[in-house]
């Protein structure tokens, strides 16, 4: 063929900064476009192959080769597959946007099953213009008797093409690398990119540095090494479920999260009607609160990689899972970036949640014991779930447990079953059992456990409960005081308010605080002389008001809610009431030492009032060998 030059067929000048400004948000991304172009070009040939409409003479060592050249600033893509004769490299190449990949479709589509073609957009090629000041393509097509083409353009709207000195079948594209693409100019970032986006590609890619330096041994001799793919071309969730062993899962696990730490369970999604849809979603063991927001699910797209965590397949709860979900069916924009809105997502999103629900019922009816072990990890997942996503909850209501001070599992239904006769619909719960382990002490002296709700989620999530079970009411430990704590009392109302009256001027002074609220109770126990109890909407509003920071919210914003509970039946109470009419140290330092001591139960004490707690103490211990 003679040499020719023309002009690219576009609709706008302008392609160029469209491609790298708006098109590919990151520059790395036309790694991926040009060996999935390559890969492509393989499956076409081995098609065409398989219908006996290409004949390769036995060379089907399928692979594409990754060649860098620091010195001559070259980056190479070299593929054996179709190749392009010098009226498809016009057809495909200069008529910008017009898909190759789509065209081979329509023409093979009647002919059987087809290998899925991963290039549906034939923008792919022009990404190397984001990087390269100037392209070369040196191709020669599987047809007998095709004649090599060489095609290059420095990125303007110009090309040159000529005869092509390419012998063997194939697709060598060549990036002369301009300021834009200096740091592809590094080893470790042409490897770790490939590794990022191609790790599941269907054939072989191989990595070579041209101009490296061979590695040799002691003697001086060159060490030959055989040339190692970065991919694996048959990742284990193409595999059938039942072919796959608990060693795969694991190794797999590792290698593809960089995590040594062994997933508490996976499920192996395998799916081909009504859309393709393969993955395996692990559950992660978290060792802090924080791991929960640490998950990671890779998108791939017949096993090209597309992004981290979109949030319009996967839904948003999941997102605190470990997976890789590959869907060649999904409605991909044209750089393979983003997705199309399209109702097709939402189903996706619904298969999903849906087999994540039916893997914890069947872990639960199966072996409850091992489930329940798994439990303290999953809550927070199946938790955020259940407040996110409906059709979850519905499908997972009856295997939510509560852990409980005993250290026991229990449903919510087997909870009030439990305590039949001792609450009505109530279900009594601590954010922290060591610091509210007196009223968790109190309530178990009379029979009753309670439930450890101590992550950041379970505020939300009980708030949720109650929404969807109308009938139940968690309270904290320390919300109010039991009737089942009390005994009956003998006073008779007029004498008790003004005991009320009489104890609560005594504390004020003592506390020097004008908001004291003071309630007399005849507790059942006797070693405790007072205690702190907030309503639970009080203190749910406080909370909610703190973690949005709504109305820059600070404590000082409300009048306190507390209430200290003093029990009359305790010998300092008894004290107190039979001296509210003296004004002495020993009645201020009761006081304070009481009211210190039931806020302790409750809460931390702020440093300086923690200080006074210690030094009074210190006082009131030397006054007892005084």
């Amino acid at each position: 063929m003679s040499k020719e030059k023309g002009s690219l067929s576009i609709h706008s000048e302008n392609i160029f900064p469209i491609i790298k400004k708006w098109l590919y948000s990151d520059h790395d991304i036309f790694i991926r476009e040009l060996i999935s172009n390559a890969c492509d070009a393989i499956t076409k040939v081995k098609r065409l192959s398989s219908l006996g409409e290409a004949h390769l003479g036995g060379k089907t060592d399928f692979q594409v080769k990754v060649i860098l050249d620091t010195t001559a600033r070259t980056l190479k893509f070299i593929d054996n597959g179709i190749g392009m004769t010098d009226e498809e490299v016009k057809k495909y190449i200069n008529q910008i946007a017009f898909s190759g990949a789509e065209d081979f479709l329509k023409t093979y589509k009647d002919k059987g099953d087809i290998d899925q073609i991963i290039g549906h957009f034939g923008l792919g090629f022009y990404s190397a213009f984001m990087v390269a000041d100037m392209v070369e393509i040196d191709t020669l097509s599987y047809r007998q008797g095709a004649q090599g083409v060489k095609w290059r353009c420095d990125g303007g709207t110009e090309f040159e093409m000529e005869e092509g000195s390419r012998t063997h079948r194939g697709t060598e594209i060549t990036l002369h690398l301009g300021p834009d693409g200096e740091t592809f100019l590094s080893e470790y970032t042409v490897r770790s990119t490939i590794e990022k986006y191609c790790s599941f590609m269907p054939y072989p890619i191989y990595f070579e540095v041209a101009d490296k330096e061979p590695e040799k041994d002691k003697d001086g001799n060159i060490i030959i090494t055989e040339p190692e793919a970065l991919n694996d071309v048959l990742p284990l969730y193409l595999k059938q479920p039942s072919a796959c062993t608990d060693e795969e899962y694991k190794e797999f696990y590792r290698k593809t999260f960089r995590d040594f730490q062994e997933p508490l369970f996976w499920i192996h999604l395998n799916m081909d009607y009504p859309f393709n849809l393969k993955g395996i979603l692990y559950f992660p063991k978290l060792n802090t609160e924080f791991d929960t927001i640490e998950g990671r699910i890779k998108l791939y797209n017949s096993q090209v990689f597309i992004a981290d965590n979109i949030k319009e397949v996967i839904p948003e709860f999941l997102l605190l899972l470990k997976g890789v979900i590959d869907c060649p069916d999904l409605p991909l924009n044209v750089s393979r970036s983003f997705l199309q809105n399209d109702g097709f997502t939402k189903k996706i999103s619904d298969y999903i949640t849906k087999k994540v629900a039916d893997k914890l019922n069947g872990l639960f009816k199966s072996g409850r014991e091992g489930f329940e072990k798994f439990w303290d990890d999953i809550s927070p997942f199946i938790k955020y779930g259940s407040i996110k996503d409906d059709k979850f909850y519905e499908k997972i209501e009856s295997i939510l447990l509560y852990k409980t001070t005993d250290e026991q599992y229990v449903t919510i239904e087997e909870y009030l079953e439990k305590h039949t006769g001792k609450l009505e619909k109530q279900v009594y719960y601590v954010s922290d059992p060591v610091q509210q382990a007196q009223y968790v002490s109190l309530l178990k002296a009379h029979g009753v456990e309670a439930v450890i709700l101590d992550h950041s989620i379970d505020s939300a999530f009980i708030s949720h409960i109650e929404m969807k079970k109308n009938d139940i009411r968690f309270k904290r430990v320390d919300s109010d005081i039991s009737e089942l704590m009390k005994e009956q009392d003998q006073t008779d109302e007029e004498t008790n308010k003004v005991e009320v009256e009489n104890v609560t001027k005594v504390f004020k002074k003592a506390l020097a605080k004008e908001d004291c609220k003071i309630q007399l109770e005849s507790l059942k126990s006797e070693d405790v002389a007072g205690m702190i109890i907030l309503s639970e909407d009080s203190r749910r509003m406080q909370e909610m008001m703190k973690r949005y920071n709504m109305g820059g919210f600070n404590p000082g914003m409300f009048p306190s809610e507390e209430t200290l509970v003093l029990n009359k039946k305790h010998p300092l109470i008894q004290y107190i009431l039979g001296h509210t009419n003296e004004e002495t140290e020993l009645l201020d330092l009761i006081a304070q030492q009481v009211y210190d001591l039931a806020v302790l139960s409750h809460k931390p004490l702020a440093p300086e009032a923690m200080a006074n707690f210690i030094k009074r103490s210190n006082e009131i211990m030397k006054k007892m060998i005084s």
